[in-house]
């Protein structure tokens, strides 16, 4: 599996209604460190997708999902578990990092 594109249109149902974890990467094209991360998403999505689901969401593209869970640095990753935020971590880390972030979470 790969990450997923989701939108502020499609949050609520990606997300928030999800039958799994899912993990939600708040970025911009413009992020020098946001692209950093992607690899290691891309390879986490491949890893844990029976788990959990890799979201990607563009704060540029999708600006009310964003202020709504209070993003103010991207890099921003939310785990959400059950439609609530269980998780966040702010900036970038090394895939095993967000591994065990996620571990952590219980995924």
């Amino acid at each position: 599996m790969s990450t997923v594109t989701v939108t502020d249109e499609t949050f609520e149902k990606d997300v928030l209604q999800a039958d799994k974890p899912v993990l939600v990467d708040f970025w911009a094209e413009w992020c020098g460190p946001c692209k950093q991360i992607a690899p290691a998403l891309e390879q986490i999505a491949a890893e844990l997708g029976e788990q959990v689901t890799v979201a990607k969401l563009n704060i540029e593209d999708s600006p009310t999902t964003p202020s709504r869970y209070g993003v103010r640095g991207i890099p921003t990753m939310m785990l959400f578990k059950g439609g609530q935020m269980a998780s966040m971590k702010v900036g970038a880390m090394p895939k095993q990092k967000i591994v065990e972030w996620l571990n952590e979470a219980g995924i």
